[in-house]
C-alpha cells in the first residue's frame, strides 16, 4: 500500500468511525447484509476479522459478538479445515431480506394510496401494534398509525380512513423526524463529504471495510426514515441529499466478490 492510499484509506475510515460508537454486532449485521446475504455466502473467519478491525475493533469483541448473533439465531458458524467459517441462518437472511428494499432503494417514489388507522381502546391497539409490524406502515402515536396502499382486512377493532390530501402540522413532523434523526442524517452527510474519492487500487478487504462504514450508518437512518408522501420531511431533514451521496460512494466501491475476499492471504 502506498502512503497516499494509506494516508486516504485512513482519512475514510477515520471520518466514518468518528460518527458514533459502533455496535459491533451490528456492524456484523450489515456486512453479511451487504456482502453475504444468500443462500450458500459464507466469511471466514480471518476474513471477517480482516474487515472489520480497522474499524478500531478488536477481535476478542468480534467473537464477543458473534456468539451474541448465535445465540439470538443470526449466525451460524462452523469448520472449514481448520478455520471458522460465518453465515446467515434462514432467520437472519429473512431479516436481512425484509429490510434491504429500505436501505438499498435509490430513488424511493412515495405511493399515491394512503390510509389512516386510529384505535379506541387496548383491543383497538392490540390489533394497530399487530398491523405496525408491517412494512408500509408508520406509527403516528400510541393509537394512530399511517399506512399506503389499500387497508389490508381484518381491522375491524380499528377507524380505517382512505386518505388523499394531507396537512402536516410542526408536531407531527417532530414525531415522524426526531431531532435526533434528523442530527445523525447530517452529520453522516458532512462525514461522507469529507471522504477523499476511493482510490483505484484498494484491496479488496478496504472495500468491505468501507462499504461495511456507509451502509452500516445510513442502515441506521434509512431503517428510522419513514416512506411518507412529499411536504411530511421538515426542512432541516437531509435525508434524500444524503442517500444520494451514500450510493455515488457505493457505486466507487464495488461489492467485492467473496471468493475475492477469502482466496487473499492475511495482510
Amino acid at each position: 500500500m502506498t502512503a497516499t492510499l494509506s494516508q486516504s484509506y485512513q482519512a475514510s475510515i477515520a471520518q466514518l468511525t468518528d460518527l458514533q460508537n459502533l455496535r459491533v454486532w451490528s456492524i456484523i449485521v450489515s456486512l453479511f447484509g451487504d456482502l453475504a446475504q444468500k443462500p450458500g455466502d459464507q466469511i471466514s473467519g480471518t476474513t471477517l476479522t480482516q474487515i472489520i478491525t480497522p474499524m478500531g475493533i478488536k477481535p476478542e469483541a468480534i467473537r464477543v459478538a458473534l456468539h451474541r448473533l448465535r445465540k439470538d439465531g443470526w449466525i451460524e458458524s462452523t469448520r472449514s479445515g481448520r478455520a471458522s467459517v460465518h453465515y446467515l441462518t434462514e432467520f437472519g437472511r429473512n431479516q436481512s431480506a425484509a429490510v434491504t428494499p429500505r436501505i438499498y432503494a435509490r430513488a424511493p417514489q412515495p405511493p399515491q394510496t394512503w390510509h389512516l388507522l386510529i384505535a379506541e381502546d387496548s383491543s383497538g391497539q392490540n390489533a394497530l401494534e399487530e398491523t405496525l409490524l408491517l412494512p408500509q406502515y408508520t406509527q403516528v402515536n400510541r393509537r394512530t398509525a399511517l399506512g399506503y396502499g389499500p387497508a389490508p382486512d381484518g381491522l375491524d377493532d380499528l377507524f380505517v380512513a382512505q386518505v388523499s390530501a394531507f396537512s402536516v402540522p410542526g408536531w407531527l413532523q417532530a414525531r415522524l423526524f426526531p431531532q435526533d434523526l434528523i442530527e445523525a442524517c447530517q452529520s453522516l452527510l458532512d462525514a461522507l463529504a469529507k471522504i477523499p474519492p476511493p482510490a483505484a487500487d484498494l484491496s479488496p478487504e478496504q472495500i468491505a471495510t468501507l462499504r461495511t462504514l456507509i451502509v452500516h450508518h445510513w442502515r441506521r437512518i434509512a431503517l428510522r426514515h419513514p416512506v411518507l408522501p412529499t411536504g411530511f420531511p421538515p426542512d432541516a431533514w437531509a435525508g434524500e441529499t444524503c442517500r444520494a451521496r451514500v450510493f455515488a460512494l457505493l457505486d466507487k466501491l464495488p461489492r467485492p466478490q467473496l471468493q475475492a475476499l477469502d482466496q487473499r492471504p492475511p495482510a
